[in-house]
């Protein structure tokens, strides 16, 4: 699967595959936020845009445009205030394009809390479409100073399945319909309320584990091997500069 992009500004911004580490999560007493590991493959589900400069920004709480001020000791590719209404808009610097089918879901860098202001979402069909887009962050308080640091990710990006959705059929089912997998979810919470009362305990299975881990080793509560395609971290592949036969750099 191909996912390209083409730079639009001379000197776009960085872009790379998410990385597992946030500040945040090093911070906890033992770093514990890493033994979640639905959180940790969140945070690398997919590559980011980095601020190619370190900027301040104050809205104070109007509508128009000029009721946000961005001030800036650098110079490059700057954030504007292309909608007015307290919403900051970033540049990303490239057109993208995906395979037919597959759209491009662009969204705040994930679980990555910034205060006073909030990353928007948006998808876009970009198997088709010549058309670039913004990422736009919409402040939450107003008279409050954001920051971004240099090489600080303002958007998250990974292809998507455009159809998929639409394709789900949702249902709500009673448990008891399901004796395997109620059985089953039984014997992992009745595990838990074990693990987690050893937990208080000195000398106990619990207390030298410090956490249960059979989800993130893949296992089921029985002590079976889940499947092949369990992941515990994501290596996704940085984008390659591409030089194509008239020597223009398609990177």
């Amino acid at each position: 699967m191909k996912l390209i992009a083409y730079p639009t500004v001379q000197h776009p911004p960085e872009l790379r595959p998410a990385p597992t580490g946030r500040a945040w999560m090093d911070a906890l007493p033992e770093a514990y936020g890493y033994r979640c590991l639905p959180l940790t493959i969140a945070n690398a589900h997919g590559w980011e845009l980095c601020s190619p400069v370190a900027f301040e920004a104050v809205w104070n709480g109007g509508p128009a445009k000029d009721n946000i001020q961005i001030t800036s000791e650098d110079e490059g590719l700057m954030p504007m205030t292309h909608f007015g209404s307290g919403i900051l808009t970033f540049h990303v610097g490239y057109l993208f394009q995906t395979e037919p089918g597959l759209s491009l879901m662009a969204q705040g860098p994930i679980n990555r809390p910034k205060d006073a202001i909030q990353a928007l979402a948006g998808v876009i069909e970009t198997d088709w479409s010549p058309y670039t887009f913004t990422m736009n962050w919409l402040f939450t308080r107003p008279d409050t100073p954001i920051q971004f640091e240099k090489g600080e990710p303002f958007c998250h990006i990974f292809p998507m399945g455009r159809e998929m959705l639409e394709h789900v059929e949702p249902e709500i089912r009673e448990f008891n319909s399901a004796p395997d997998i109620k059985a089953s979810h039984t014997l992992w919470s009745e595990s838990r309320n074990t693990f987690n009362a050893d937990l208080k305990s000195l000398d106990t299975d619990a207390r030298n584990q410090k956490w249960q881990k059979d989800y993130y080793r893949g296992y089921t509560p029985e002590g079976e091997t889940g499947p092949e395609d369990h992941r515990t971290k994501l290596r996704l592949k940085p984008f390659e500069h591409v030089v194509t036969k008239d020597g223009d750099d398609q990177g």
